[in-house]
């Protein structure tokens, strides 16, 4: 059950040491709670939104020399009185602080409470509450740039609009029911017709960006595959321009899986490093090596297969044929059986004529033609992996839904939008249209937090930090 009576105390701030650590109270005994600590002001007879340099003490003791910022409810975070502790980001003293609040009164926050208040005293509403998270998660500037834009309210706008605008139709449509008798018509059925039209559109561009929002937000795994060789862990020290893999001119060099991320142009690509994938080894470690290979591609997002591209020059007389080979091997059928995307990408074209190129290119189509020990093209490829997941609209304005809460319940707004279409082409009677009118606007409200429950609040709050 959720109770707003009582005052919580929390550490805001990450575990471990730093040069400052930040204590959080909230609730209506919180100033109360800060002045039994700190005797060097009455904070109840301090202005709002003020600062005030003191030290903490207990039992005569001085524990720190402390900075209180003061915010006074409702004009606050969470709409209750807030006492915010700046002390030393010493371990000891944290706790020691927030022990001394335990005994005044407060009670330990539990994930996430303090949003929480702040979406139960109405400050926020569960679409921007669900930001903070999402903003205190975000690793790159796009992540970031969604976050903001939901946290100001931008994603409750569009859908504010829309309810309005069915509520509007939804109460002229029941009060012709209670005029059934004269047979009048309040709501303008052409009118309607557009706007849910309008409606549907932007809907079904809100759902259709889920897809880059959980790019952005979960970054993309990238697996880097190949034969034995063929230069993997090169082109992941070029990618990260540092040399983070080990490099050798020994088959089987790379045993196991290696990862690091790598942000291209907003986004957090995974890059996973993995065991050259061949057919015949006797090596039991280099075997569970392939197998580990083939767990990455499979869960992989994206996979980038990297081919010698020295095996296709004209002075090797079995060029075409190894040609015809390297579509039809092993990974590369398991790579179109599965339909993960995957990009072609062939290494050590450094050394290759341009005729040599152009008859690869020819034998392989659509394959990038790389040096990854010279770093030559390797920029094409990020370009490549970046338009392969963005398809160039990461700069699009407007609302990237990222969360997958909000995917399915604008799914199922638009499967009402539908219903609600077809009945108007079919003419059904007012009251159907309407119930269809209400199912939409729950799910509207599902989003936003004007249709919630306990157990769902638990739930999403539960995955927030302790202290936010």
């Amino acid at each position: 059950m959720f109770v707003l009576t009582d005052t919580i105390v929390a550490i805001a701030t990450p575990p471990g040491e730093g040069a400052i650590g930040i204590i959080r109270l909230s609730g209506a005994d919180a100033i109360v709670i800060a002045n039994s600590i700190f005797p060097a002001k009455d904070l109840s007879a301090q202005a709002t939104h003020t600062l005030h340099f003191g030290k903490i003490v207990a039992n005569g003791q001085i524990i720190d020399e402390v900075v209180m910022s003061l915010y006074k409810g409702p004009k606050s975070y969470t709409g209750e009185n807030i006492v915010e502790i700046s002390c030393h980001g010493s371990g000891y003293i944290l706790q020691q602080i927030v022990s001394l609040c335990v005994q005044q009164g407060a009670r330990m926050a539990r994930p996430g409470e303090f949003t929480l208040r702040a979406f139960l005293n109405g400050k926020l509403d569960l679409a921007q509450a669900e930001a903070v998270a999402d903003l205190i998660a975000s690793q790159s500037a796009s992540a970031h740039k969604a976050a903001i834009h939901t946290l100001r309210g931008g994603f409750s706008h569009d859908l504010a609009r829309m309810r309005d605008d069915l509520v509007q139709f939804s109460a002229l449509i029941e009060l012709e029911l209670d005029f059934a008798e004269e047979d009048v018509e309040f709501a303008d059925r052409t009118k309607f017709y557009a706007l849910i039209n309008e409606i549907t559109r932007a809907t079904q561009q809100l759902v259709n960006s889920f897809r880059l929002g959980n790019v952005i937000k979960n970054g993309v795994s990238v697996a880097i595959v190949g034969k034995p060789n063929a230069g993997k862990s090169t082109l992941l020290n070029a990618l990260l321009n540092e040399e983070r893999a080990i490099v050798s001119d020994i088959a089987g060099t790379t045993r196991d899986t290696i990862e690091e991320t790598l942000n291209i142009q907003g986004i957090l690509f995974r890059l996973i490093d993995t065991a050259g994938i061949r057919e015949h080894s006797v090596d039991v470690i280099e075997l569970k090596g392939i197998e580990r290979s083939k767990e990455a591609m499979n869960k992989a997002d994206v996979v980038v297969y990297l081919f010698d591209s020295t095996q296709f020059t004209d002075g090797n007389s079995q060029s075409a044929a190894n040609g015809t080979q390297l579509m039809e091997d092993e990974t590369m059928t398991l790579l179109q059986q599965s339909g993960v995307q995957y990009i072609a990408v062939g290494n050590k074209a450094d050394v290759l004529s341009a005729d040599e190129r152009q008859n690869l290119q020819q034998q392989i189509p659509g394959a990038l033609l790389i040096s990854a020990k010279d770093n030559d093209n390797v920029h094409q490829l990020k370009e490549a992996l970046y338009n392969l997941v963005a398809e160039g609209s990461i700069q699009q304005e407007g609302t990237i839904v990222t969360n997958a809460r909000h995917f399915a319940a604008l799914q199922e707004v638009l499967n009402c939008l539908y219903d609600i279409k077809a009945g108007l082409d079919n003419n059904i009677p007012g009251d159907l249209i309407s119930l269809d009118i209400r199912r939409c606007l729950h799910y509207l409200g599902e989003i936003t937090g004007q249709v919630t429950t306990e157990d769902k609040l638990d739930y999403i709050f539960s995955k927030f930090c302790i202290g936010k």
